[in-house]
């Protein structure tokens, strides 16, 4: 049976007895607890624990897993591997013992057709329920179950769910050994190729359990184990499942898989670690220095390791993907979506290996060399942290090469070597200081400009060396790399940000500067230490970059949309260009009519939905002029100049990040323009996500003033002109009616006044209104008019005069009696005060005058 049918098989089955198909979950677990997917059940931990309730009762699946705990003798056995799939079917409170065992049954027996004979059943030694189900249920003899101790029972932890299990064998035949059965015979006659676990307790802190109220079955069969057994071979490796990879590794080291048993361990791990690694890039996995991209790189270098020290010096990673998609790539199409991109990962990681081994194994022969000489079995220390410090040799690479040669690292004298190395880098460090721009110099001089490699997305993260680390203040520090994906910030658009991993540091990375003539600085915060020689793994912020370069080629767009609406006139004066919005400034001399806005948003927009492509035209500054590309403000032009073109409007010289394609932008708003200065305006706007946000910002401001003028989306702009005209109409109102209260008010002053001269108290009105009432007085035949009053805590005073006083003059003299000042003409001033209970002092003074 080939892997295909057996894929098939298995899951046809379930399928036909009431089975949810859940396709396989990634290998990066959602469980932080866990570095890979290790079991089937991993997916549905969280429907076991309860924190989530099952979408379905039951489920199959064929789970991709990674278990890193046998990498170091992989290929030196016929079955061991550190990727496998994990066929099972489960119950989330369904199905229970009885009806695992006979679904397990009838596809064994039935759907894969082994001899019951050869067949073998292990319980808990506690489990009557599932002795009794194997055997009159399904009909066992007694003498083939066999109950066990703790191999047969299943816990998630010290705490949660947890139950017996029960496991079937399949018998290799006396060949392989004495018989007995499992419990008996641990060696290679019977190999377990099933297990059931039945979860039906609970284990709470103390070890006390709980029969749970929804009983659960999760089972798991290996799927490679379980097809080297159906077609009656000793090897996983000799099924179909690896053909095409024991070829490509055979091809690669020149020699027949079976000719020597040195070189079919090469074969084998060369082979096991090519589709291990296919399929962890492909789930999203890249190679770094901690964590889950360590393991990653760990079995690239294994791969790349066994084939040169086979005599290959041929490149692997290739042929062993398309090995691997040739296998998997029916059940994986992603594998064949991302074929190019795991390729040039694995390939980038396995050409950075190859220059290592090149200069690290003359050193490590050499030693190795001296050691057999001496008669001794141990490797110096401080050898093998000179291969760990400058060839980027991880201390387990030497372990394993020394290893064949009966050799074994002094591990005291290593890490010695490796904390002297640390203290000097933090003496070193404490005598930095980011200010001295010297040290800039020196460090460019001694190690020539950072190379920036990060343009394109496969190039977001990076393995580098690290060239210089400078302390800065307050706990910032700036990590100086060869080469890196971090953008440093030039032409308006901000720098990179993200991190910048060693195996014993962490710079969180804040800002990317070019600190002198291209020198990138990578500032930030930074844990553990990072010291020069290292290899670190450098990756930007994606996400960050993904919004910037949008924004950055949505600038260039309406640069190109202003020329074409305003004129040639118009140039860049100024720009930012940074994840959240873009900032433009430019020469006009005038402030946009809405109409302008209009058309140069239609035109960018229009350019936006052709998806043109960006193009990038590296040639000399003269044939970019020739070609009428547009210099940006500020920037400053080697002979080389990099040229951007955007769709067929827009030609720049330009040196930062841009879309691929126009369409990548998803739409451009602009949200602001205004002057800036004389004859400069700054126009600010958002693309992508960011003009979605305002968008839908905007729509629900637009949904609540509907909402408040009680009409719909559609109606808001004439519900609103009538709200207005209403509006309107009643400020007419009360002005007339407050005009008509004044003219009353005014009568009552002068019937009950006499003299030339009138003062009086007015509360309840403003300054505006006082001086009105004054005015009215004064038409009435009165030469003089001073009216004082308090409103809202407040005191206004207004003098209103014919040539017999000077009203200016009046106001400020009484204002200072209540703390204030006014002014005005010398017919007619207003004045304000803070002090109320100044007024009696103001009308004294005013019937003096």
């Amino acid at each position: 049976m080939e892997a295909a049918q057996l894929r098939s098989t298995f899951l046809t089955y379930f399928e036909q007895n009431h089975h949810q198909l859940v396709p396989s979950a990634s290998l990066i677990p959602h469980d932080p607890t866990l570095l890979f997917t290790v079991a089937g059940m991993v997916p549905f931990k969280p429907f076991f624990t309860g924190e989530e309730i099952a979408p379905y009762n039951r489920a199959v699946s064929i789970q991709k897993c990674f278990r890193a705990p046998d990498i170091d003798i992989i290929g030196t056995t016929q079955r061991h591997l550190t990727f496998f799939e994990m066929m099972g079917n489960f119950s989330f409170g369904d199905y229970f013992k009885e009806g695992a065992i006979k679904y397990a049954w009838g596809l064994i027996t039935e759907g894969f057709g082994l001899d019951p004979d050869r067949l073998w059943i292990t319980v808990h030694h506690s489990d009557d329920d599932a002795a009794d189900l194997w055997r009159d249920l399904i009909g066992i003899r007694p003498e083939r179950i066999q109950r066990l101790d703790e191999d047969n029972f299943w816990s998630m932890g010290e705490v949660g769910p947890c139950g017996p299990c029960s496991e079937i064998f399949f018998d290799k035949g006396e060949s392989f050994g004495e018989g007995g059965g499992p419990a008996v015979n641990d060696g290679d006659r019977f190999i377990e190729f099933w297990n059931l676990v039945f979860m039906q307790y609970d284990k709470a802190p103390g070890g006390v359990m709980t029969e749970l109220p929804k009983k659960n079955i999760d089972t798991g069969a290996g799927f490679e184990r379980v097809l080297s057994i159906l077609n009656g071979v000793e090897s996983v490796f000799a099924t179909d499942l690896f053909s095409p990879l024991l070829e490509t590794a055979s091809r690669a080291v020149g020699v027949a898989y079976g000719a020597h048993e040195s070189s079919d361990v090469a074969i084998r791990r060369i082979a096991e670690h090519g589709r291990a690694m296919t399929m962890l890039v492909a789930d999203g996995v890249l190679p770094s220095n901690e964590g889950r991209g360590y393991v990653l790189r760990r079995i690239i270098r294994r791969a790349v390791l066994a084939a040169r020290r086979a005599g290959s010096e041929s490149s692997l990673a290739q042929s062993l993907v398309d090995a691997t998609i040739e296998k998997m790539g029916v059940a994986y199409p992603t594998l064949v979506k991302d074929r190019e991109l795991i390729i040039e990962v694995l390939e980038r990681e396995e050409a950075g290996f190859a220059r290592t081994l090149r200069t690290g194994m003359n050193l490590l022969d050499e030693a190795s060399a001296d050691v057999r000489a001496k008669g001794s079995a141990i490797f110096p220390g401080d050898v093998a942290f000179r291969l760990h410090d400058t060839h980027g040799f991880p201390i387990e690479l030497t372990n394993e090469i020394i290893a064949d040669a009966g050799l074994h690292v002094d591990l005291e004298s290593f890490r010695e070597s490796m904390a002297a190395q640390r203290a000097r880098a933090r003496a070193s460090a404490k005598t930095l200081r980011r200010a001295d721009d010297t040290q800039y110099k020196d460090l460019l001089e001694a190690h020539g400009a950072t190379e920036f490699v990060g343009r394109d997305v496969a190039r977001y993260s990076v393995e580098t060396t690290v060239v210089a680390v400078l302390a800065g203040e307050k706990g910032e520090s700036e990590v100086f790399l060869d080469s890196t994906p971090f953008y440093a910030e030039a032409g308006g658009q901000v720098g990179d940000t993200g991190s910048i991993v060693t195996e014993s540091g962490r710079l969180v990375v804040l800002d990317t500067q070019s600190v002198a003539s291209g020198l990138y600085a990578h500032r930030g915060h930074l844990t553990g230490e990072i010291v020069a020689g290292q290899v670190a793994i450098a990756t930007i912020d994606p996400d960050r970059r993904e919004s910037t370069r949008r924004n950055h080629t949505a600038t260039h767009l309406l640069h190109a949309g202003l020329r074409r609406v305003l004129g040639d006139h118009v140039r860049q004066q100024g720009s930012y260009v940074g994840p959240d919005r873009l900032r433009f400034d430019f020469s006009h001399g005038q402030g946009l009519h809405v109409a302008e806005t209009q058309e140069i948003l239609s035109q960018v927009n229009t350019d936006v939905v052709t998806n043109a492509p960006v193009e990038t035209i590296q040639t000399s500054k003269s044939e970019a002029q020739s070609m009428g590309a547009v210099a940006f403000f500020g920037d400053k032009y080697g002979d080389r100049v990099r040229v951007v073109r955007a769709g067929t409007h827009s030609l720049e010289f330009c040196g930062g990040t841009h879309v691929d394609r126009l369409g990548d932008i998803g739409q451009i708003q602009i949200v602001s323009e205004a002057s800036i200065g004389a004859n400069t305006r700054r126009l600010e706007a958002v693309s992508g996500l960011g003009a979605f946000a305002r968008a839908y910002e905007m729509e629900r401001t637009l949904g609540s003033v509907a909402a408040l003028l009680k009409t719909s989306l559609d109606d808001v702009v004439p519900a609103l002109e009538r709200y207005v005209e209403r509006q309107r109409e009643i400020d007419k109102e009360l002005v007339a009616m407050r005009q008509s209260q004044l003219s009353r008010f005014a009568d009552e002053l002068h019937a009950v006044t006499t003299g030339d001269l009138v003062v009086a108290r007015v509360d309840g009105f403003g300054g505006e209104q006082l001086r009105t009432l004054a005015q009215d007085l004064q038409r009435r035949g009165r030469r003089g008019v001073v009216l004082v009053g308090a409103h809202e805590g407040k005191v206004a005073i207004a003098v209103a005069s014919d040539d017999s006083l000077d009203a200016t003059a009046t106001v400020k003299q009484l204002a200072a009696l209540v703390g204030g000042g006014g002014g005005g003409s010398a017919r007619l001033a207003l004045a304000g005060g803070r002090h109320p209970e100044g007024i009696d002092a103001v009308l004294v003074a005013a019937k003096a005058l």
